[in-house]
């Protein structure tokens, strides 16, 4: 059976890979929990400065897995199964993204593709946002009868401001990386094939850097737009 996630680590830089290519690295409650458990490996490994997280194939995460909801036409019916098979999971995506945030090692997003809903939300999560060319960033939880909240809705708000994100939250609109970019959600847009290069290079640059002071400033950073909450 392949691996869910690789899990690679060359000396003071880590990455996790979304490892299902074949279902666009969507995610259930096993995958959830296995990438909070990784996050927590990272969290306790002193000689990693920097996290690359990224996805296999040509999706980053397509958000949760609606394989229950195939064949059903009624919209009505769709929410009803979704409801009750990933009712829970807004919550279990909110503490891992908590634990993502809150990492003191520097992390990197290297977006391969879309990102959509839990996706989106682990993509909020990343101190730098790397994505490739055509990829889309939505939140479809609204249209699952699934309110999108919590830490990530809290991020999503900051980084687009209230009203383009009650856009994206309440009208589910995709964004392009061009767009997130321009508006800033976006450290950088590059083709595919200079995706891991990219954010390799900016890795060893932070992990080049004084790792008590970097984690100090990502406090002091978090801090300042989200209160006394330290993520």
């Amino acid at each position: 059976m392949a691996e869910n996630f690789l899990f690679e680590k060359d000396c003071a830089v880590t990455t996790i890979t979304f490892n299902r290519p074949k279902v666009r690295n969507c995610l259930n409650e096993e995958i959830i929990l296995e990438f909070e458990s990784l996050l927590h490996r990272v969290r306790d490994d002193r000689e990693t400065r920097v996290l690359i997280v990224t996805g296999a194939g040509t999706t980053f995460c397509a958000g949760a897995d609606t394989s229950a909801l195939k064949g059903v036409m009624d919209p009505r019916e769709q929410r009803r199964i979704f409801n009750r098979t990933g009712g829970r999971w807004p919550r279990l995506i909110g503490r891992a993204f908590d634990v993502l945030a809150n990492l003191d090692q520097v992390t990197i997003g290297a977006i391969n593709g879309h990102a959509v809903g839990g996706g989106w939300s682990f993509a909020l999560a990343f101190d730098f946002t790397i994505a490739v060319e055509g990829a889309e960033f939505w939140v479809p939880e609204v249209d699952l009868d699934v309110p999108y909240r919590g830490l990530p809705a809290i991020v999503l708000a900051h980084r687009l401001g209230p009203w383009r994100a009650k856009e994206a939250i309440l009208m589910c609109r995709k964004y392009s990386a061009a767009e997130l970019l321009q508006m800033g959600v976006l450290n950088r847009v590059v083709k595919r094939v200079d995706l891991m290069t990219s954010a390799r290079e900016l890795a060893l640059t932070m992990a080049a850097k004084p790792k008590a002071a970097i984690a100090a400033s990502k406090r002091g950073i978090n801090g300042v737009f989200f209160g006394q909450r330290q993520f």
